[in-house]
């Protein structure tokens, strides 16, 4: 089976939970890469790998048309909910659904990973002459106050483990340059994207963390009760009276442009 269609087992099983408990925390990426991008009134705009469409709908809001591809089904479903009149493509975002320059802009927040080199070839198919593509990347996360939140991922095989490793070599100097330039675009500088997890108490940020690819790989490994319980541990220094949880993580993204 093609890899792409076993996405849907780990991130579209509890995609609701995702899109209402995860995907709110993306806002401030979303707002500020779309502002960098200067997505607006006449834009037309594709997001890979879209997930649950919240990016879509906020280009949307801006006055773009967008469309998206995702993997998961049940993720796709929700976007297409977000975003009634605009195509959502259920599919590998590495195959050609969409007609040659396009697009405007293409985004990807934590979608296009170094291990998918064949997606950003996509991306820079789709650009129309001088477009732009803009993609977000995990930075250093023993670095990030809220590094430990993703803890629990650990629970996973060491193969899959590894494998997460691998997918975020991205953030490594000069990695992210030469992937876009594999492509044909001019990779401008790295630069930092606002990130910010948010829960209303440690058994949403449980929840939520198990709606994700990592977290069904972590649960299939351990156990949904031992997940729940690292959960629990890991999110512990975080909890104070009153308030929600927060914490900042590292993101860092690069734009590239296509030739005019």
């Amino acid at each position: 089976m093609e890899q792409w269609r076993t996405v849907d087992e780990g991130w579209g099983r509890r995609a609701a939970d995702f899109a209402t408990l995860m995907e709110p925390a993306a806002v401030r990426e979303y707002l500020h890469v779309h502002g960098l991008l200067g997505i607006g009134p006449g834009s037309a705009v594709l997001d890979m790998a879209c997930g649950s469409g919240l990016a879509m709908e906020l280009a949307r809001l801006r006055g773009a048309e967008v469309a998206g591809v995702d993997a998961s089904a049940r993720l796709a479903a929700v976007a297409a909910l977000r975003n009634p009149d605009s195509r959502v493509v259920v599919g590998d975002m590495a195959a050609p659904h969409f007609p040659p320059a396009s697009f405007d802009a293409v985004t990807s927040f934590r979608g296009i990973w170094a291990t998918t080199p064949d997606a950003i070839t996509q991306a820079a198919r789709v650009l129309k002459p001088g477009g732009k593509v803009a993609i977000t990347f995990w930075g250093e996360m023993a670095q990030s106050e809220g590094g430990p939140l993703f803890a629990p991922f650990r629970l996973a095989t060491p193969p899959q483990v590894d494998r997460q490793s691998d997918m975020v070599a991205l953030k490594r100097p000069g990695v992210a340059a030469a992937f876009l330039s594999s492509a044909g675009l001019a990779p401008g500088e790295l630069f930092d994207v606002p990130f910010v997890l948010e829960f209303a108490d440690a058994e949403h940020y449980a929840r939520g963390l198990a709606s994700t690819g990592p977290g069904y790989e972590a649960v299939a490994a351990a156990g949904a009760e031992e997940f729940r319980e690292a959960c629990l541990r890991a999110v512990e220094p975080f909890v104070r009276t009153g308030l929600p949880i927060r914490a900042t993580l590292q993101l860092r993204g690069i734009i590239g442009t296509a030739p005019a």
